[in-house]
């Protein structure tokens, strides 16, 4: 079993195949096209991959605002100094437009509409809005959120993951790219 710096609950293990054989009757779709289906299967994980890196996401929001009203400094919570409050804005921002995205290419899927395009922008979208949520998180708690004490600091560490996993974020700008750049083609 690997340890994780974050989502440690995920039980995560390598595993090697050596000299398999697959019978012809039971190979899916024919050879060669496991790489093909493969990649299928990423629209309909990434919208819940997208999902819980919104969740995520939200729960920093709630950690730090609640934090923020409860700390004080200069006889005031922190919440009421400028700054902070703009960057609990700014995570609510991007809590709420995660949220419309991982639910528009849900319902794609659901719908049996191609949603690759959607996917991808969801996925990508919520996982940086995940990490900086959670950065952000901990800057509102200062000190403390570098403290395994407070939940902030775990977020900060699970958040990382859904930059890479069911495709890194550079991947989903791979597919991104090239549904915007195809479609450019299309209207000439």
């Amino acid at each position: 079993m690997e340890i994780n710096m974050g989502q440690r609950a995920s039980d995560t293990r390598g595993i090697t195949f050596e000299e398999v054989r697959v019978p012809k009757e039971n190979v899916l779709l024919g050879e060669g096209a496991g790489f093909k289906v493969a990649m299928s299967t990423f629209d309909k994980t990434r919208p819940g991959v997208a999902a819980g890196a919104t969740g995520l996401a939200a729960r920093a929001l709630h950690e730090a605002s609640k934090y923020a009203n409860e700390r004080k400094t200069f006889g005031i919570p922190i919440a009421h100094h400028q700054a902070v409050a703009f960057m609990l804005a700014d995570m609510a921002i991007g809590v709420e437009l995660a949220r419309l995205g991982w639910m528009k290419s849900a319902w794609q899927a659901d719908n049996r509409i191609r949603n690759s395009y959607v996917a991808s922008i969801a996925k990508c979208y919520a996982s940086n809005v995940a990490n900086k949520c959670a950065s952000n998180a901990v800057q509102v708690f200062g000190g403390a959120g570098y403290n395994s004490e407070y939940p902030v600091e775990k977020l900060i560490r699970d958040a990382k993951i859904f930059e890479i996993y069911e495709g890194t974020t550079e991947i989903q700008k791979v597919v991104i790219s090239r549904a915007v750049i195809e479609h450019a083609k299309q209207s000439l």
